[in-house]
């Protein structure tokens, strides 16, 4: 019998760019461009870099980078090295970042030009030494310019390759472990998902600490396509962007919801179809449908960190495409099924029993397969809370229709139980969504004496609307059950992580005493 596997390792894809698309451009940072051979070189380059900086097998680097060829440089050097990547997030505060770096006990500490100043503060106040990147006379550039490679082999593909710490609302954030075969076959999966390919131009409007971007820096380069960096989330730019060329963009509701809201959508739909991949929150049905008239193919997504960003994907029926408008956005709006490497999903009840696949009946959804991450990092006690009997508990409940598709109905700690009935947040927040005068809307549950609790509706409007509050809940009561309706409406910004997800335990905190908070 022949013995002649390879171990799975996502920086194998930069090793068959370099071959077979080695002068495509591999990707565009600004002014700057390089060429997948060059990308291979300076990767390569930079292990030496590592190597003459102490790092060893197994220690941590940790990234301070936006969205730059540094970052993508950082997603192969590091693990070639036998290093782990810990992606820091760059809108977490000082406090924060100095326990992650503590916490994942990084040895360096490489930052882009944008956050000089703050990483040096963190290095000398944690004795973590830094590496300044960007820029020809960057410590970054001169090193990686008198490097000799430096490469450790990959032997174990179960093995640690980036720590990515969760953004909760609430608590300490948790180091997510992923493993080389998890974000080898995640990678493959995304490409196939969303339909990259050597033509393709992928914006990086995503944030690349973000799951590792949800491992498109790996899967765009297994499919050769090319990376324009988009270094702050602009949507002049964006828009920009789209009418150049772009083929692929991926982003939050938040993201999408700008984009779509901006004058440049006024111009009219783009020429080309842009393929988008849309995670996070659901994103409404109504926003779905203003997306689709303006050319923008989007394909929801759904995933955690845990699980090495989007682990299920709303695969699209050609029979759907003779639906309405209406129906097709809610369908859309579904998280849908595992993708095409993950194993199946369960929506289970209190008792861990498979619930009705009717489309009504809600349960926590469970996910198992081979991304999913090796385990919440120095933290044995959540690690085993996560688990129910080998299954990776969500913390989300859904639905699962007759079809095999699932919709996400509500996080288990976003449930208004009112009068003893349970209201879904997010079919709330559709209806409310729907509103010609809306933008987007949160809802979270308020303490009263009579019915347990009872939904109160954040909500911000496009500018120049005129809403008031008895508009809005008479609106909500014309669609759902009048117990469902919020019984009271609060016109504000809405208040985000510094990963764009709505801080509902914030908007939860503004309704304890029963006063009000908007801004008007």
């Amino acid at each position: 019998m022949l013995s002649n596997n390879e171990t799975l390792s996502p920086v194998r894809f930069l090793d068959r760019a370099a071959t077979a698309f080695a002068e495509r451009t591999a990707v565009i940072d600004g002014d700057r461009s390089f060429t997948y051979a060059e990308l291979a070189g300076r990767a390569a380059a930079l292990t030496g870099v590592l190597a003459g900086r102490g790092i060893s097998p197994g220690d941590r680097v940790a990234a301070l980078c936006t969205n730059s060829h540094v970052m993508l440089e950082l997603h192969f050097g590091v693990p070639m090295r036998g290093a782990v990547l810990v992606s820091l997030n760059i809108r977490l505060s000082e406090p924060e970042l100095a326990y992650i770096l503590m916490h994942s006990g990084a040895t360096l500490l490489v930052a882009t030009e944008e956050f000089a100043e703050l990483a040096a503060r963190l290095s000398t106040k944690l004795d973590v030494p830094l590496l300044r990147a960007d820029g020809a006379d960057s410590d970054y550039e001169r090193e990686l310019d008198a490097a000799e490679p430096r490469l450790v082999a990959v032997d174990d593909e179960r093995a640690l390759l980036a720590i990515n710490y969760t953004s909760g609302t609430t608590g300490r954030p948790k180091g997510v472990m992923y493993h080389h075969r998890g974000a080898y076959l995640q990678s493959l999966a995304m490409a196939y998902q969303v339909g990259l390919g050597p033509g393709s131009t992928y914006l990086w409007t995503l944030p690349m600490f973000h799951c590792n971007g949800w491992c498109f820096p790996w899967a765009v380069t297994a499919a050769g396509g090319t990376h324009v960096a988009l270094r702050a989330v602009d949507p002049q730019e964006i828009w920009q962007r789209l009418r150049g060329g772009v083929t692929h963009f991926s982003a939050a509701p938040a993201v999408l919801t700008m984009v779509a809201e901006h004058p440049s959508a006024g111009d009219g739909p783009l020429t080309q179809p842009v393929a988008v991949s849309a995670g996070g929150a659901p994103p409404s049905p109504t926003l779905l449908g203003r997306l689709e008239a303006l050319n923008m193919s989007v394909t929801h997504l759904y995933g955690l960190t845990e699980t090495f960003g989007p682990v299920m994907v709303n695969q699209w029926q050609p029979e759907w495409d003779a639906l309405d408008e209406q129906a097709r956005a809610t369908l859309k709006a579904r998280q849908g099924v595992p993708n095409v490497l993950a194993s199946s999903a369960r929506v289970v009840d209190a008792d861990g029993r498979d619930i009705e696949p009717d489309g009504q009946s809600v349960g926590e959804l469970v996910i198992r397969g081979n991304n999913l991450m090796l385990g919440y990092y120095r933290d044995e006690v959540a690690t085993a809370a996560a688990s129910l009997d080998g299954w990776f508990r969500t913390g989300d409940l859904a639905a699962l229709h007759p079809d095999g598709y699932v919709e996400i109905r509500d996080r288990l700690k976003d449930v208004i139980i009112s009068g003893g009935e349970n209201i879904a947040s997010v079919e709330i927040e559709q209806v409310l969504d729907s509103h010609p005068a809306i933008v987007e809307s949160a809802v979270v549950g308020m303490p009263d004496e009579r019915w347990g609790e009872v939904p109160v509706a954040f909500v911000t409007t496009r500018v120049g609307a005129t809403l008031t509050e008895a508009e809005v809940i008479e609106f909500v009561r014309e669609r759902l059950a009048r117990f469902k309706a919020p019984k009271r409406v609060e016109f504000l910004r809405l208040p985000r992580t510094s990963t764009g997800k709505i801080q509902k335990n914030v908007l939860r905190a503004t309704v304890q005493d029963g006063g009000r908070h908007g801004d008007g």
